[in-house]
């Protein structure tokens, strides 16, 4: 179902905040944030967000992270990141509090872009070398998190020590190359089911703990499904943004929900939000 008709040229970084019970988006294209009562629209490229209080978010943006205050607007710089020719992409909080986000280049130049994590004052780039980073999410238990790269077709997992950061290198756990899917955002459910919107798929394929596929949700009229998160007070809901960047009228047209925002109640049972530790 539709859950927002409003059309996003490159929805992403669904963000379900736990004590507002309130969900947020972005149109990146557009550069903006929405939420079901409003939006802010920005003079640069904003891309995924954490949640730091009831009225504050952490959010990734064309030049590194800021402080968004929900109620007055007021944006306050936190850490710089990436090049005048990078923005930001998929990014999510670990179960630590930190936050990790990618960066890429604004034409998707090849590995341009990098992984980072910003935890407790300290910015660091974990991974460069990304061209188009995504599926950044973590294991139910902290000890894990998974990346991608879209450009490689292949899902990573690395290993985290206590405090999040991560210990030895990263390792393939799902290769979708040789299927010719295009992994994209990613959620971790309370079960450990990965769920990964597809690019150009127009689904978010569900696989076990251990890289099994499981079963997929169809976005319908919109192939290119983007990022999904759990919400709703039960946090049973799956959102999905999608996008309508690179469609031209005639694809438009044949995908009429493109961009729109879906929401598919009783998928499964997500897990609340970290609160980012700044």
């Amino acid at each position: 179902m539709i859950f927002d008709a409003r059309p996003c040229e490159l929805g992403e970084g669904p963000l379900w905040h736990p004590v507002r019970e309130q969900l947020f988006w972005f149109d990146i294209l557009n550069r903006t944030l929405h939420s079901q009562s409003r939006s802010w629209t920005f003079a640069d490229y904003v891309s995924a967000a954490g949640w730091i209080s009831a009225e504050e978010l952490l959010v990734a943006c064309e030049t590194g992270l800021f402080r968004l205050n929900l109620s007055s607007g007021e944006r306050t710089a936190v850490a710089e990141a990436g090049t005048p020719d990078t923005r930001s992409n998929d990014g999510r909080a670990d179960r630590q509090g930190g936050f990790w986000f990618g960066t890429m280049g604004k034409r998707a130049q090849k590995g341009a872009g990098a992984i980072w994590r910003w935890y407790r004052g300290e910015l660091r780039q974990l991974f460069p070398g990304i061209t188009i980073p995504n599926a950044i999410c973590f294991t139910p238990d902290g000890r894990a998190a998974h990346f991608a790269d879209t450009a490689t077709g292949k899902v990573m997992k690395v290993a985290l020590d206590a405090a999040g950061w991560p210990v030895g290198e990263p390792e393939v756990w799902l290769d979708l190359e040789r299927a010719g899917l295009n992994p994209d955002g990613a959620v971790i459910d309370a079960e450990g089911r990965f769920w990964n919107a597809q690019w150009g798929a127009g689904r978010v394929a569900c696989y076990a703990p251990d890289g099994v596929f499981l079963h997929a949700v169809e976005t319908p009229g919109a192939p290119q499904s983007s990022c999904p998160a759990f919400g709703g007070p039960d946090l049973s809901t799956l959102y999905v943004t999608t996008a309508l960047e690179h469609m031209d009228a005639e694809a438009r047209a044949r995908h009429p929900a493109s961009g729109q925002l879906f929401a598919f109640p009783g998928a499964g049972k997500g897990l609340p939000e970290p609160q980012v530790t700044l």
